[in-house]
């Protein structure tokens, strides 16, 4: 009878933890996948940034830039039935040259307008910037991470080659989950227009970017809470977090990547964009710009990181 009676203890014990288990998995698919506002992230510490960065990424003069353009918008269906929001801006003299840009997590297009902005005036490009899937003016439920966002992101480009013609040379430029998609995509069977892939602040994969993010933020383990949030997310959006991985893309990529990190950056730890650049298949190059935060490098050192994009394009982009 004793045993019965442990033996029961033990099992109900089991199935409670397996319900809080399953509990703070669909909690932590609310908190960070399901579009809605994250308010979690108010007052995060990793993401405080200088006094100057901030004073550029809300009353900076590309502001003002963006809002003056005449952007024509563009609207695909992506594979799954999305309507997404695409906005090009052409050249104010005609080129081949076009920048493709993907935003960051709870961002949107205009944002790119910050590195956009040199891209136009001084490098003479066009311009291309979407707002990503469950952002902006595009439809979708859940926030991607980059793992389906890679295969809008192949969509665009394959339409901006039948809008501009065949001679059209294309560079991906993102930043944080941007930069992630960019280099999601880098994996994938894209044109040969794809010239250059910059990627500024990127994580190497989902499943590890949450894991640190877990224990840095709430103190919880990764087991069995991020296998569990990764189950429904692979239910509920379509796609996991293991398979969602940035490393894995950049071992079959074929275009060179130039890797863009604030060496400060405790929100996607620069270690990260080291581990891309040893396994990443194509030319690669490197940037750490010392001091600055999470996706600080552009306001912090502008002229360094300007100097090596620069250089970097004009290396791969004829």
């Amino acid at each position: 009878m004793k045993k019965k009676f442990w033996a029961r203890i033990f099992i109900g014990l089991l199935i409670i933890l397996f319900i809080i288990n399953f509990a703070i998995g669909f909690y932590l698919y609310d908190l960070a996948i399901e579009r809605n506002v994250k308010d979690f992230l108010v007052g995060n510490e990793d993401l405080e940034v200088s006094a100057e960065a901030m004073e550029v990424f809300t009353a900076g003069g590309w502001r003002d830039w963006v809002r003056d353009q005449d952007f024509e918008e563009w609207e695909m269906e992506s594979f799954d039935h999305l309507t997404l929001q695409g906005y090009f801006l052409e050249a104010k003299e005609p080129t081949n040259k076009t920048v493709v840009f993907t935003h960051g997590y709870l961002g949107r297009a205009s944002d790119m307008g910050l590195f956009g902005q040199y891209y136009y005036e001084n490098l003479g490009y066009n311009m291309f910037t979407a707002d990503m899937r469950g952002h902006g003016n595009s439809e979708g439920d859940y926030i991607g991470f980059g793992w389906h966002d890679r295969l809008d992101l192949v969509d665009w480009v394959n339409r901006i080659v039948d809008e501009l013609g065949e001679d059209t040379e294309i560079v991906l430029h993102g930043v944080s989950m941007g930069a992630a998609t960019v280099l999601m995509a880098s994996g994938e069977d894209l044109p040969d227009n794809v010239k250059a892939i910059v990627a500024d602040s990127p994580y190497s994969n989902v499943y590890d970017l949450f894991a640190y993010q877990l224990e840095r933020m709430f103190n919880l383990p990764e087991v069995p809470i991020l296998p569990t949030t990764g189950l429904v997310t692979s239910i509920k959006a379509g796609y996991n977090f293991k398979e969602s991985s940035a490393l894995n893309q950049v071992r079959k990529a074929e275009v060179p990547i130039l890797y863009i990190h604030g060496g400060r950056d405790s929100f996607v730890p620069t270690v990260m964009t080291e581990e891309l650049l040893a396994n990443t298949n194509s030319e690669a190059e490197l940037l750490i710009v010392d001091g600055a935060g999470h996706g600080e490098s552009i306001v912090l050192d502008k002229e360094t990181y300007l100097k090596k994009l620069t250089g970097f394009l004009n290396t791969y982009v004829d």
